[in-house]
């Protein structure tokens, strides 16, 4: 938060920077201090990090970066956003500003005037240019990094981490990021990987959030307004309290008595959900819509849409319908006839002009972008959403509802995190158009409210690094940098940084406890001046004691182990006994010090131990990743001894994925030989496919028949050996690939309907859309690293499959 200071200066902006005060008069409103700040740094001469709540306008300091380097002869930006939904929405915008002919987009599967002097893309895309050395990163001023907190994303977080560490210097970096708890040890790493960065933190968000649970059919505020006012730690509502205790009535002193015997009793009230239908009533009585409904399940959004309908639901008024059709029926004249019917079109038309949708990964993502148009438009009332709606696109309501606090993470149902409310939550309240937003809180039983406003206090989480060495990486960076370097590079990362700060509250108190080491040595001291004798003498004790007990558990030990036993403790007794410690007159006394200073000793080598583990873990994981690919023959010493690539190694530097090195193996020992394009589209789902249920093992006879199995066969041969050869160099390892897409992309290569093909697959259409645009990257790489007949199937394969809504859809999630 801006501190009376920092607003003081940022008032200073106006006359210092005279960039700043240009954007500032082309802007329709007043930039908010943390914005001019941010602005003002990038005029400096500065990297900045800016962090902020969702929605807080933090984009406008990226938009003044385009600004500045537009306003120079030949600086170019990139804008990198970690969605492609993302990339096309802010590709609009600047389309918009500047004029298509300065505008590009790259997003794998999509290229648009790349050479643009403003090129919005995904950071994967940037990732890759940056190990290719491409010319496009000439004249780079500028490179903004929305949603930097992905890094701590398990999957595509190193990517960011790659581009912050690799960008060159003279590139200034202007990261964007939900307002996390240690922005600052953020920005310091930042500052040491990219000099000069400016650290702008902002917590408060541009429309106050008044935060309601939804008790039976009354909205009861979450935080005592009286309390609040008064301007004190928000402290929760006694109603509220109250009511959750009580099954969500107000009740009567006298009633309050007679529910309490009966829940002392058992007899404690049940709770009521109000319906959907109804909470979209109340919500419009109050004047509260439009609103974004979390449900956290794609099935749960789509039924929710289904109840709306049955239950009448009607939102829209007779022009809004007209303007809402007449937008379908533009953005989808594209699609054929015979797949409107398998994409649920009519169902799904009939909801929009009710004005109420769903919002999820499983829609066309044609549909998707008509949702989120229309909402834009204030046409739809009520969206039915999960949770990857908060991340980033730009659909304020006025409204949020949380149906539940927890959710499904793959494995099972856990609570939302605080982070996640924040983001859910910050989509509440629209700029310039709403005095405040507002969150609902569905009420079930066995809430807890104090629960619930300790979520909702917390408007902050920690960014922890997720970066790990890869195989691609590796090669490129050993190819760039060799082996030493690279490791030092390696230690540069946020998650070595992380691990340093760790190590040295580690290393703090290990130093303490060195100390009392000594101060214990000191006690030790008998008559003589000497310690040495007295920890000897303790452990012998020790040693005694041991041995002792080894001996009280009955049927441990044979015969001979018991009498060997029996002479150690003889002989250690006879040495007690001879021990110079044994007739001071202190021997007890010293002894519990020697047993205290043992004991600290035995801590603080743990201690010591877990510093060690923690110094270099990052080059550690890189030197097994290195030792595989050595051992594989994708690396070798030169001449002099240096560690380089080989021609194979040169390969996999051009193979991005999560199974980099399975796909670089099954080209280098030609399991692709043989396949014709469905089968080699098939074959490629399977580095690409993750189920998103239980899959089980999908039987021989569902795979594509003949030369199909055989390569199957051989690549999960080849899987099973790097997966060994992984484990042996103390590697995670690697799943079994998937197999459950292939026989649909087989049938959709081939020419099946998409009708089909989704029951084949039991998927929905966007899923279906997103992973066979995965598989067309895929191939994509394949044609750019393969030889002779398997680069020309790679291509025919990519043919096949890019028709219908996939040849269509222009955006991916």
């Amino acid at each position: 938060m801006l501190s009376p200071a920092e607003r003081f200066a940022a008032s200073r902006v106006r006359q210092d920077h005279p960039a700043v005060q240009a954007f500032r008069a082309l802007q329709s409103f007043e930039l908010d201090p943390f914005q001019i700040e941010g602005c003002a740094a990038l005029e400096d001469g500065d990297g900045v990090l800016v962090a902020a709540p969702t929605g807080a306008g933090k984009t406008m300091v990226a938009e003044f970066a385009v600004y500045l380097a537009m306003s120079s002869p030949r600086d170019k930006v990139f804008y990198t956003a970690p969605m492609k939904a993302l990339s096309n929405q802010k590709y609009n915008e600047f389309v918009d500003e500047y004029g298509a002919d300065e505008v590009g987009l790259l997003t794998g599967d999509t290229a648009v005037n790349p050479r643009a002097r403003v090129v919005v893309m995904t950071t994967e895309v940037l990732r890759n240019m940056l190990y290719a050395g491409s010319d496009l990163l000439n004249d780079l001023a500028f490179v903004v990094m929305d949603e930097v907190h992905y890094l701590a994303d398990r999957f595509r977080g190193a990517v960011w981490e790659e581009v912050i560490i690799h960008l060159p210097q003279t590139v200034r970096l202007v990261s964007l990021s939900a307002t996390v708890s240690n922005a600052e040890e953020f920005g310091d790493w930042l500052q040491a990987v990219r000099r000069r960065t400016r650290v702008v933190v902002s917590e408060e968000r541009p429309v106050p959030l008044e935060q309601h649970v939804l008790m039976r059919t009354k909205l009861v505020d979450l935080f005592d307004a009286t309390q609040s006012a008064s301007g004190g730690t928000p402290r929760v509502n006694p109603e509220l309290i109250q009511m959750a205790r009580y099954g969500g009535r107000t009740i009567t002193s006298r009633q309050m008595q007679d529910v309490g015997r009966r829940h002392s009793k058992g007899g404690a009230p049940r709770g009521f959900t109000m319906q959907r239908s109804d909470l979209v009533d109340l919500l419009g009585e109050q004047n509260l819509l439009p609103a974004i409904f979390f449900v956290f399940s794609r099935a749960g959004c789509d039924g929710a849409v289904r109840q709306a309908l049955r239950d009448g639901v009607r939102l829209t008024e007779g022009w809004e319908r007209e303007e809402i059709r007449a937008t379908v029926e533009e953005r989808c004249r594209t699609l054929l006839d015979e797949d409107l019917a398998a994409l649920g079109y009519w169902q799904w038309l009939e909801g929009l002009e009710r004005g109420v949708a769903a919002h999820h990964a499983g829609l066309l993502p044609a549909f998707k972008e008509v949702v989120e148009e229309l909402f834009q438009r204030k046409l739809l009332k009520v969206v039915f959403a999960t949770e990857t709606l908060a991340l980033g696109i730009n659909m304020p309501a006025r409204t949020v509802v949380l149906e539940k606090l927890e959710k499904f993470n793959g494995e099972a149902r856990v609570p939302i995190t605080p982070g996640e409310y924040t983001q859910l939550t910050g989509r509440a309240g629209r700029r310039g158009i709403d005095v405040e937003g507002h969150s609902v809180i569905c009420w079930h039983e066995g809430l807890d409210p104090q629960a619930v406003a300790s979520l909702a206090s917390r408007r902050s989480y920690p960014l922890n690094s997720s970066f790990k060495p890869t195989y691609n990486m590796a090669v490129n960076l050993i190819e760039r940098f060799g082996r030493d370097r690279t490791r030092s590079i390696l230690e540069s990362s946020f998650a070595q940084y992380q691990a340093d700060r760790a190590v040295v509250d580690l290393a703090r108190k290990v130093r303490q406890q060195e100390e009392s080491l000594v101060g214990y040595e000191k006690a030790m001291r008998d008559e003589t001046g000497s310690s040495g004798d007295v920890t000897e003498y303790a452990a012998l004790r020790r040693q005694i004691s041991d041995l002792e007990k080894s001996g009280a558990r009955p049927g441990d030990q044979s015969a001979k182990q018991r009498e060997r036993r029996q002479r150690e403790i003889t002989d250690l007794r006879r040495r007690l006994k001879a021990h110079p410690a044994h007739t001071s007159p202190r021997r007890e006394e010293l002894s519990r010090w020697a047993e205290r200073w043992w004991r600290l000793k035995r801590q603080t080598e743990q201690l010591q131990g877990q510093i060690a583990t923690r110094t270099g873990a990052v080059a550690r994981i890189f030197d097994r990743v290195s030792e595989v690919l050595l051992e594989e023959g994708y690396l070798k010493p030169d001449e002099d001894g240096e560690i380089r690539p080989t021609v194979h190694g040169r390969m996999l530097a051009r193979i991005y994925g999560e199974r980099d090195l399975l796909l670089a193996e099954s080209l280098r020992r030609h399991v692709w030989d043989g396949l014709d394009a469905a089968s080699f589209a098939a074959l490629a789902t399977v580095f690409v496919f993750e189920s998103r249920r239980e899959e089980g093992v999908v039987a021989d006879r569902f795979l594509p028949k003949g030369p199909f199995r055989e390569a199957w066969n051989r690549l999960e041969g080849l899987w099973e050996r790097l997966d060994d050869l992984e484990r042996s160099h103390r590697l995670p390892g690697s799943s079994l690939p998937s197999v459950g897409l292939c026989t649909a992309m087989h049938r959709w290569a081939r020419g099946a309907s998409l009708d089909a093909v989704l029951r084949e697959a039991d998927l929905q259409a966007g899923d279906f859309v997103r992973w066979t645009k995965q598989v067309i990257d895929l191939l994509d790489q394949i044609t750019q690293v393969g030889e002779g007949p398997t680069r020309r199937t790679a291509q025919q394969a990519i043919e096949a499959i890019r028709r219908g809504v996939v040849a269509y859809s222009s955006v991916g999630s």
